[in-house]
């Protein structure tokens, strides 16, 4: 509600304020200061420091002509981003690892992580490491700074690329192009997603199965496993969702961060689907300097590696990110070793030729879900022996605790089954919205928000899962 109000406030006044450039920037600058100054007004002086540092480094980037100046220049911004992101991040992760190692007892800081730090980290990486591949401009100062501050995207994304988002700045939008029923569709299906999806499995039936995994059988914690594939898809995709209505409202586009992940065929193309923005960010800024398929299948095992376990340790400083990492760095290796072990086991396309063509989709996809399945338990999961003692669970017998619904497996089915609904589908829906009168599409929406208050039981809004990375 506090967000609803804010955003009545900004929104109208955004848009009268657009064509006056000199005073639009300053306004949604402090709006969007004050939206992240909401949570902790101390995290605002992180936010400005990494914008004036980031911004000074690709002025110098810019006007120097020297190479080494150039590159020390790039290197300093660099180390500043990931030493402020290890200091908040990994410092007491690190430190607890080398006391349980060593026997050590280094002290430990217990900071408070400041909310979307990770995703402005990234997004100010990519625009200095940008400017200096020479793939970006310069951007005016106070450009930038709205850039690196937009309240939609500023806590948890899409990770948007300075070259999306700073040209859209050169000229008013017009409201007239704004597509009104795209923008209300993604805010209105971000709220289904999170509200009655996302958090009743996570309350009714992720909680309890990883809270006491033991008190669970076989059953239930398969029911868990699958609940929770499904949670962490309906909460972080809706609000991206949101994030993107939300920024098409102001008059801005943002790239789109899902595109149906779990209709993938292996996990290579799952990472083309699931958080799309942060999967070309590890490509174009972590893999291809590693040094990306050049070099032999070693080197490329090597960088799929490590590049997985890196973006693991970015969702979080625990060991259980790092096994997620792990599982899908050794899935992607795999996948790009088997075209040349299939040829000596004469396979064709993977599998035997005698096999259809549909069914190797089929088995594709199913093998692919589960492995996704497999690595989420440790993302869920607060510690390895929680995660081990869940895996430990999946077939065990015993009685049922009552965890597992109609209403939860229906939850589950019906999410799961949306992933294969056509995209032409929507599309058809906001077309069929826009036609109604102005009255009636309000009206369409005030009833929807009701139904969605109805059924998530007036118990409130859990924290977004992504707020924690």
């Amino acid at each position: 509600m506090q967000f609803a109000l804010f955003f009545a406030v900004v929104l109208p006044l955004s848009w009268a304020l657009m064509p006056r450039r000199r005073l639009w920037r300053p306004f949604i600058l402090a709006a969007s200061y004050y939206f992240y100054a909401a949570a902790d007004w101390h995290y605002v002086l992180l936010l400005a420091g990494s914008t004036v540092v980031n911004q000074l480094a690709a002025t110098v980037i810019t006007r120097q002509s020297s190479k080494k100046v150039r590159r020390t220049a790039l290197i300093t911004a660099i180390t500043l981003d990931l030493g402020a992101l290890g200091v908040f991040k990994y410092l007491d992760f690190f430190s607890e690892s080398i006391n349980s190692s060593l026997g050590l007892s280094l002290g430990l800081l217990h900071l408070v992580l400041p909310v979307g730090v990770s995703f402005y980290t990234f997004q100010a990486i990519s625009y200095v490491v940008d400017v200096h591949r020479g793939r970006t401009r310069l951007a005016n100062p106070l450009d930038y700074a709205v850039y690196a501050s937009f309240f939609p995207h500023l806590v948890a994304g899409p990770i948007v690329r300075a070259s999306e988002f700073i040209p859209q700045l050169a000229t008013p939008r017009d409201p007239n192009r704004v597509p009104m029923a795209r923008a209300f569709g993604l805010i209105a299906g971000g709220l289904v997603k999170k509200m009655v999806i996302a958090d009743m499995i996570g309350t009714k039936l992720v909680d309890p199965v990883f809270g006491t995994p033991q008190a669970h059988n076989g059953t239930e914690t398969v029911m868990a496993v699958y609940g929770y594939a499904v949670q962490i898809y309906c909460d972080f995709s809706a609000y991206t969702d949101m994030a993107i209505g939300l920024a098409l409202l102001l008059g801005f586009r943002f790239p789109d961060n899902f595109d149906r992940p779990y209709t993938a065929r292996s996990l290579q193309d799952f990472w083309r689907r699931w958080h799309m923005t942060l999967s070309r960010w590890l490509r174009d800024y972590l893999y291809i300097p590693l040094g990306g398929n050049r070099g032999g299948n070693l080197k490329t095992y090597r960088n799929l590696m490590l590049t997985m376990l890196l973006g693991g340790l970015w969702h979080g400083a625990a060991w259980t990110f790092v096994f997620w990492g792990g599982i899908h760095g050794i899935g992607l290796a795999m996948e790009r070793a088997w075209p040349s072990m299939r040829k000596a086991l004469g396979f064709r396309n993977g599998m035997p030729v005698w096999i259809p063509q549909p069914v190797k989709t089929t088995v594709g996809r199913i093998v692919t879900f589960h492995v996704v399945c497999l690595a989420w338990v440790f993302f869920r999961a607060p510690d390895l022996g929680t995660a081990f003692a869940v895996l430990g669970r999946l077939f065990a017998g015993g009685p049922s605790t009552g965890v597992v619904t109609p209403t939860i497996v229906l939850l589950i089915a019906a999410a799961l089954a949306t992933q294969w609904v056509p995209r032409g589908v929507g599309a058809r829906l906001r077309t069929a919205f826009v036609t109604l009168p102005v009255y009636a599409q309000g009206v369409s929406l005030g009833v929807l928000l009701l139904v969605i208050a109805a059924v998530s039981g007036g118990q409130g809004v859990a924290p977004f899962i992504y707020f924690r990375f």
